[in-house]
């Protein structure tokens, strides 16, 4: 799922605080020389498709999360952060794996039990060791219980995600990112604050906003911005990867949206005292699901990453 090589990636530099009160510290978040995006880039290269490959190394060459969802987390877990860690950088990850996790849409699956899922989270945060991380934790799950699933028992799911949060703050280089859901899917940010509070956000370093979602910085900002104040002043990190041109005004605005483009760079200097971070949380070029011609949700897809790279601004 990540990007090329060489001297592009030594570019992406950024500093972040650390977490409470103790200033900031550089971070270098990690790029995947194999990812899709790279191996896309360097076909079309050697098939003579060189303006196609250098707007492809807008993805590939910008760091990108990894989502953790199947069974046996570990050894991806520990082959992206031990890559990271040699370079000097920060993996991205997403925890996506719990039950019930897409409520029988196009996502669908995750584990099985909740037993099941605390093992598989114990599992994961074994992987990452003492090497730095950022794990987004759950995409959708509160927002999406907050909204009604009547797969979902909310307690329940509320007491998985505040052990997921707390089982990967015990490791101890890790950032930890409770997914919040988008601007527009609760409008009222404060349906979110209790479900929230239930599932540990406290204890993190904050919430996710805008994962796989296209609503601008601008609006992402100034919801996070009421959602913190509901929280206490809790942080929140924006996944900015194809937000470039907003939303789309149609239909099925959230799957595959056409004329939709990359946004900001991955970056921790954001110039927002409570926005931790920009990221790539999901994939740019990574299909939503089977709408609009798709593939599978989170298969690639290389006319639809090269039309995010081209309609992006920078």
């Amino acid at each position: 799922m990540n990007g090329t090589g060489g001297e592009a990636r030594s570019t992406v530099r950024s500093s972040a605080d650390s977490g409470s009160e103790k200033g900031s510290q550089e971070v270098f978040f990690w790029v995947d020389p194999e990812s899709p995006a790279a191996g896309q880039a360097a076909e079309w290269r050697r098939t003579g498709r060189e303006a196609d490959a250098l707007l492809m190394e807008r993805i590939a060459t910008r760091p990108q999360a990894e989502w953790l969802n199947g069974p046996g987390p570990r050894t991806v877990v520990e082959t992206r952060t031990t890559a990271a860690a040699r370079e000097g950088r920060t993996a991205v990850l997403v925890a996506y794996y719990i039950p019930h996790r897409d409520c029988g849409s196009y996502s669908g699956g995750g584990a099985v039990s909740a037993s099941g899922y605390r093992e598989w989270v114990d599992e994961f945060a074994a992987g990452i060791g003492d090497r730095s991380a950022y794990v987004i934790v759950e995409p959708d799950a509160v927002a999406q219980t907050v909204a009604g699933c009547g797969r979902v028992v909310p307690e329940e799911r509320y007491a998985l995600l505040a052990y997921a949060v707390d089982r990967f703050k015990r490791q101890p280089n890790t950032r930890v990112y409770l997914d919040a859901g988008n601007a527009t899917w609760h409008p009222d940010a404060s349906r979110l604050v209790e479900p929230l509070k239930e599932s540990g956000v406290a204890r993190a370093d904050g919430f996710a906003l805008n994962v796989s979602n296209f609503q601008t910085d601008a609006v992402t900002s100034a919801y996070g911005d009421l959602l913190s104040a509901a929280l206490g002043g809790t942080h929140f990190v924006v996944d900015s990867s194809r937000n470039g041109n907003g939303p789309h005004d149609g239909t099925e605005s959230w799957c595959n949206p056409p004329g939709r483009a990359l946004g900001t760079a991955p970056t921790a200097v954001t110039g927002a005292p409570l926005i931790d971070a920009y990221l790539w949380v999901k994939r740019p070029g990574e299909s939503d699901g089977t709408c609009r011609g798709g593939p599978a949700a989170g298969q690639w897809w290389p006319s639809y990453a090269l039309e995010l790279a081209r309609n992006a601004r920078g």
